[in-house]
């Protein structure tokens, strides 16, 4: 019999399969891509510590559950119609443009469906005459930018002006008062506990997360806002979808006159000032970039709660509006230094290996 040499028991390879998940969980949380959620979770801790901050401030009123209940739906109502707004204005940024007129059509369409002629149609013809006046301006928008080479800035600094003028005049600088009980009721009605003017900010929304993320109109919006060059030749209609994308934000904005009539029971020239500034400021802050391209509507309603429970905080603390803007102008100031120095650089500074 030969010997039979015994050799050692070899251990079977570690799986490298958990090894290249993390690392590429890592990676991917580190990428372009995961910008969005990081940013976001960024504007979720904002509103925690907003929040802390009230607690803070004033612990009499957070120790009520019942003011706390009724304070978030404040805030969301609030919100409303700035954040309607911001759908559209989102969409715009994105598409590489600017809209400075999104506070005039809210006021021409809030005037324009609150005359006597139009409140004697009802309802319905109150709200058709918002929606149409919204969008008809925001075509005109379009199509001055689009095949009248404006400036988006020029363009929409006019219409502002303009439509301004428009509602003033329709207005005879007057107070319209809303006679109609059911534009009325909106801005106290509830469904299942939750105010309609909240609900309607969700389906908004909803509605602009799908049309961006799961249609050709939402790709097309990406693409022409990063290269319009290389859209066109990759056949896609620039001035078309330009001019769809400033109609868009003028539908928002007829939602949103309607919306604001409400709470008001009224509609006057000088409605929804500076909301222009807001809408953007919102998006902004949501991680939309200015040069276009790039942009998220569930970041951009981040930003406008984030806006919202800043002044609902300045509200209770008895802090004047002044105080409000200067703190508004200086979250502005920071969302933009913070898009350029990109989240890109950020993240290979932090994941670069020490040098030995």
């Amino acid at each position: 019999m030969t010997d039979q040499s015994t050799m050692p028991a070899q251990t079977p390879p570690a799986d490298p399969a958990p090894a290249a998940k993390s690392a590429a969980r890592g990676s991917w949380w580190k990428s372009d891509g995961a910008e969005p959620v990081r940013r976001n979770i960024g504007l979720v801790g904002v509103l925690v510590i907003l929040v802390i901050i009230g607690v803070i401030t004033r612990p009499e009123l957070y120790g009520d559950a019942t003011w706390v209940k009724n304070n978030v739906f404040t805030i969301l109502q609030q919100a409303s119609a700035i954040g309607v707004v911001t759908v559209g204005m989102t969409f715009v940024i994105i598409g590489g443009g600017i809209d400075l007129s999104v506070g005039a059509i809210i006021a021409i369409a809030g005037v324009w469906s609150t005359t006597l002629a139009t409140q004697s149609y009802g309802t319905v013809g109150m709200i058709f005459t918002a929606i149409v006046v919204g969008v008809v301006v925001g075509l005109i928008n379009g199509a001055l930018i689009s095949y009248g080479r404006l400036v988006p800035f020029i363009a929409t600094l006019a219409m502002m002006v303009a439509a301004r003028g428009l509602a003033a005049q329709i207005s005879g600088k007057q107070t319209q008062v809303s006679t109609n009980s059911t534009i009325n009721g909106i801005a106290t009605t509830k469904i299942a506990g939750i105010p309609l003017l909240v609900i309607i900010l969700g389906l908004v929304v909803i509605a602009g997360w799908i049309l961006l993320n799961r249609t050709t109109f939402g790709r097309r919006t990406v693409a022409v806002g990063g290269n319009p060059e290389a859209a066109r030749l990759a056949g896609i209609n620039v001035r078309l979808q330009t001019v769809l994308l400033y109609a868009l934000s003028g539908l928002c904005c007829g939602i949103a006159a309607i919306m604001l009539t409400s709470q008001a029971t009224s509609a006057q020239a000088a409605m929804a000032n500076l909301y222009e500034l807001d809408a953007i400021a919102a998006a902004i802050i949501g991680g939309t970039l200015l040069s276009g391209g790039r942009g998220t509507i569930v970041g951009a309603l981040f930003g406008v709660l984030v806006f919202s429970t800043i002044t609902n905080l300045f509200a209770i603390n008895n802090l004047s509006t002044e105080v409000q803007n200067m703190v508004k102008g200086g979250i502005i100031v920071a969302a933009v230094l913070l898009q350029q120095f990109r989240y890109r650089s950020l993240t290979q500074l932090l994941g670069r290996k020490p040098t030995s």
